[in-house]
């Protein structure tokens, strides 16, 4: 599995990959996630708004920070 936090760095950026980090764990998964900051590589998953979560290539939130528990049901139904 390939998780992907999209975002500038802003709190709301961080604050999801907090969430996801938390899940990530919680689940007990072996998982790097990684930060994409690059505007042009956050355009090229047709995201405009910011953060957003992508689960092995699919944008699975974007402009918000979800719940905790819906991070952890969009990570556990790609398992």
């Amino acid at each position: 599995m390939n998780i992907k936090i999209l975002g500038t760095g802003c709190v709301n950026c961080r604050n999801l990959e907090a969430l996801t980090e938390r899940a990530v764990a919680e689940l007990e998964l072996d998982i790097s996630i990684t930060d994409v900051t690059d505007i042009a590589d956050i355009m090229s998953y047709g995201v405009m708004s910011t953060p957003a979560l992508v689960i092995d290539d699919e944008v699975v939130m974007a402009g918000r920070v979800p719940g905790y528990d819906s991070v952890r049901d969009a990570i556990a139904s790609h398992t």
